[in-house]
């Protein structure tokens, strides 16, 4: 009876375990870095825009403190792929020096995308940074790989900081950092927030956060998003010259 006892005790526990075991989660399945950076560059190529199409944006710069003093510009801008943007100044409520401030970013647009460059590829190719891995995390609902973004070099192009990398799609839907170089001397600092996502199908940077700290006048703000889309495959057809106004 001793012997059965201990039997049927010993079968009791190895079953408590297994069900103990099986209850476990699996551990996650973490890829390797260069896995990962192969299918960010893959899928942010293949979502590419592929038809012409106009945003209209709204800008607004401020004292970081104060909101209420907020200068706005609204800007249309279209894009004929594969590299061809213009822009043009459709509203202003500001200071002269504000929308200077808009139209340089907005010249700098025009620029990258005239020699290929897209911000969101090319904050994931290897040869601009080494990448971590930081685990997993969760932004409006997506789960997303956590990356840390270290730049290779001093490029007023990239930044030092994270990207939020979409587990499914693979494409980045936010980037959060500090840049590593900023584009002029009265400038100390400047941290950005880049968030991206569909409008109208096409995978686009729907927002920006950009927080400066300006020599003399202190921080600075300038937030953009997007407030109006509209596919125009007619705007490829009469595609002009050039929309951009001299600064």
């Amino acid at each position: 009876m001793c012997g059965a006892t201990s039997i049927s005790n010993k079968g009791l526990f190895c079953g408590l375990m297994c069900s103990l075991a099986l209850g476990q989660a699996s551990p996650a399945i973490v890829p390797s870095l260069s896995s990962l950076a192969g299918e960010v560059a893959r899928s942010q190529s293949e979502n590419r825009p592929q038809a012409s199409y106009q945003v209209v944006r709204k800008y607004r710069v401020f004292p970081s403190n104060d909101l209420n003093a907020a200068s706005e510009i609204v800007a249309a801008v279209d894009f004929w792929p594969p590299t061809t943007k213009r822009y043009i100044i459709q509203k202003t409520s500001c200071s002269r020096r504000a929308e200077q401030v808009v139209r340089g970013i907005l010249d700098h647009e025009v620029e990258a995308s005239a020699q290929g460059r897209h911000i969101p590829t090319a904050a994931m190719m290897q040869d601009n940074y080494d990448l971590a891995y930081l685990g997993e995390d969760i932004l409006e609902d997506h789960p997303c790989y956590l990356l840390g973004l270290s730049p290779r070099r001093k490029d007023k192009n990239l930044i030092a900081g994270k990207a939020w990398v979409d587990k499914r799609t693979f494409l980045i839907r936010e980037i959060n950092g500090d840049l590593v170089k900023t584009p002029s001397w009265w400038l100390k600092k400047v941290h950005v927030k880049m968030v991206f996502d569909y409008v109208g199908g096409t995978w686009l940077q729907t927002s920006t956060e950009a927080v400066a700290d300006v020599r003399i006048f202190g921080n600075q703000t300038l937030t953009s998003e997007i407030v109006e889309f509209r596919n125009t495959d007619v705007a490829a057809k009469t595609q002009p010259a050039s929309r951009v106004r001299p600064r």
